[in-house]
């Protein structure tokens, strides 16, 4: 059996390294970029990042619209491609630098993902998640190599609203258990063949270090403090999170996710936090053992992630509108198909409903 695991070409987190070592580090990619930078992240730390490039270094910056779409890449593409940029680098959120992500492979530019955030597990993997410009799940697109660098200053993860790290945890708590399943089948990873095992070994350890030190580094994180907590959590968000889905493989969780975008209620709240919920499905779905399910749960109750359908805006729990998520849950092409046995629409209702309702009992 062929195996294939897919890394970035380079790793680097901590805080402060924005003023320690960005310059020095974009520099070793060529004098000229293409810097695409979320809203917020402009008004927040752009002089930042500007005041920390090296002198000869110029560049062309472009906000992103907040949203990862065809006409948005295309968009970058056109001003890429007019500045002369040598690289691509995105700063922001998951869908900034998968928009990033996707100019780069389109361009065959080197791509440089500075992220803000420890909300998804994004920046480490060749694959990009495109919506609809209202925001729907369009499709993946896989493009042919990794970044060639991921760049996180902890500080400025710490700065942001804990909201975020909390939806990387629920984005990330999800690795696992979809590894585990992709490894029983020997279903394929992102690049269609199986993982190694050092895939699923980084899977289960993104699994234990946010349990071991999600509820320390949500609390740093809330005082915006960067604690050896915090710096582990960042990590298993990030790099091992990414590692393990995209060389381990996506299944059940990933497939409800996609779903609930189908419903606009949900339009509100973050991939994370849907993917959250599409864990507590899955497991009751695919028959955990019962106190696997109860540590989770009681996790997320301890660190606020939603374990009921009303907390991500999903107030009509009727078998008939689950019923919608399901089915776009189990289309062909779907990661639902990499669970070692059938899943139908009408199982995914009734884990749906099952996993609300014994949400509730947490309350």
């Amino acid at each position: 059996m062929i195996t294939t695991a897919i890394f970035p070409g380079r790793y680097i987190q901590g805080a402060g390294a924005i003023e320690q070592c960005l310059g020095e580090e974009l520099s070793r990619f060529g004098n000229k970029a293409m810097i695409v930078e979320d809203p917020v992240v402009n008004q927040t730390i752009g002089g930042k990042i500007a005041d920390a490039l090296n002198e000869d270094f110029t560049y062309e910056l472009e906000i992103f619209n907040r949203e990862c779409c065809d006409e948005e890449i295309e968009r970058i593409c056109k001003c890429t491609q007019a500045c002369g940029a040598k690289m691509i680098v995105g700063i922001g959120g998951g869908k900034t630098l998968d928009t990033a992500k996707a100019v780069g492979a389109t361009l065959n530019l080197p791509i440089i993902v500075i992220p803000t955030l420890a909300s998804t597990d994004a920046p480490c993997s060749s694959l990009v998640v495109i919506y609809t410009a209202q925001g729907q799940f369009k499709r993946y697109m896989m493009i042919p190599h990794t970044p060639s660098l991921v760049f996180i200053d902890s500080q400025v993860v710490a700065n942001a609203p804990v909201r975020f790290l909390l939806s990387g945890i629920g984005d990330a708590l999800a690795t696992w258990f979809e590894a585990e399943d992709c490894r029983i089948k020997g279903a394929g990873n992102m690049t269609g063949r199986p993982g190694p095992m050092s895939a699923y070994a980084l899977a289960k350890l993104c699994f234990d270090t946010i349990l071991e030190y999600g509820e320390q580094a949500v609390t740093a994180c809330r005082m915006h403090q960067v604690t050896p907590a915090l710096e582990h959590v960042i990590e298993a968000n990030t790099l091992l999170s990414g590692l393990g889905f995209e060389s381990g493989g996506l299944a059940a969780a990933h497939a409800i996710h996609n779903g609930l975008t189908v419903v606009p209620e949900t339009k509100a709240f973050w991939h994370g936090e849907k993917v959250a919920f599409g864990t507590l499905a899955m497991l009751l779905m695919t028959d955990r053992k019962p106190e696997l399910i109860a540590q989770v749960y009681t996790f997320y109750r301890s660190v606020g992630l939603p374990v009921t359908l009303a907390e991500i805006g999903i107030t009509d729990s009727s078998p008939e509108h689950l019923m919608k998520i399901a089915q776009a849950a189990c289309q062909p092409g779907e990661t639902m198909h990499n669970e070692p046995f059938e899943i139908t629409p009408e199982s995914v209702v009734a884990a749906l409903i099952a996993a609300d309702a014994y949400g509730k009992k947490y309350h």
